[in-house]
């Protein structure tokens, strides 16, 4: 049996002021539960709008979407941990929020930075964490709210190389163990093709949905096999096209 949509999305425009030019048009996009969808296309394509429109941070100017009736939890490429509280108090504060009782919160907390590989840091602050630590509390942050999406907007775009490549890992991981269901947006062509069960390239101005690619997620990939190479050349080479067709 298929999977059940989870996020159902059907001619959605959104522009901004009513003189304005559409930032995205007629996009059509339905993701199945426990899905990891990554949005791709070029700066200023719409990415982080059509996010922020799943999250309900906006409302579409034409279309509709369909999501959770409890939403989902969002995570930015900024970790935005309150800096004078601990790791461990960051994902309590999502907890209170969620009404877990005072009890519970402190367990729960340290079991989710232990799912992030990060319960020995739990009495540190921000400050003394490295930028990708500061993300895994962040993510131990978003999964706190007990969503089944999970929405997250170039979370590792600042980071180095080698941490993104090992928090690739992580949450390849925390995806597979929990079935969340994830939308990821980037402008990393390889992060998309390192990461995605699909992958759906955004065109520019407006954003439209310009081509699909279905990945085989039955086991972990590395950012340097040979699968995640071809699809990022083809992808690429689609992209490519796309910026020199909006630049015309």
């Amino acid at each position: 049996m298929g999977r059940q949509t989870i996020i159902r999305i059907d001619g959605l425009g959104k522009r901004f002021d009513p003189r304005a030019p559409l930032v995205l048009d007629d996009v059509t996009l339905h993701v199945e539960e426990g899905e990891f969808v990554c949005l791709l296309g070029a700066s200023g394509c719409g990415k982080s709008t059509l996010l922020n429109l799943i999250a309900g941070l906006d409302q579409p100017t034409s279309g509709s979407i369909e999501v959770p009736g409890d939403g989902a939890a969002v995570m930015f490429q900024e970790s935005a941990l309150m800096p004078w509280l601990t790791a461990r108090r960051n994902v309590e504060l999502a907890l209170r929020l969620r009404g877990v009782p005072r009890a519970e919160r402190r367990a729960r907390a340290l079991e989710l930075l232990d799912v992030v590989n990060l319960a020995d840091a739990a009495e540190k602050r921000p400050h003394e964490l490295s930028g990708g630590m500061r993300q895994r509390v962040a993510l131990a942050r978003a999964l706190a709210q007990d969503r089944k999406v999970l929405l997250m907007d170039e979370p590792f775009a600042a980071l180095d190389a080698i941490t993104r490549d090992l928090l690739h890992e992580e949450l390849e991981r925390v995806w597979r163990e929990t079935g969340r269901t994830i939308v990821f947006v980037t402008h990393n062509v390889r992060e998309a093709a390192r990461l995605g069960e699909r992958i759906v390239l955004l065109s520019s101005r407006p954003g439209r949905v310009a081509g699909e690619w279905r990945l085989d997620a039955s086991g972990p990939r590395r950012i340097e096999s040979p699968e995640v190479s071809a699809v990022s050349i083809e992808i690429t080479e689609r992209l490519r096209k796309e910026i020199a067709r909006n630049a015309a």
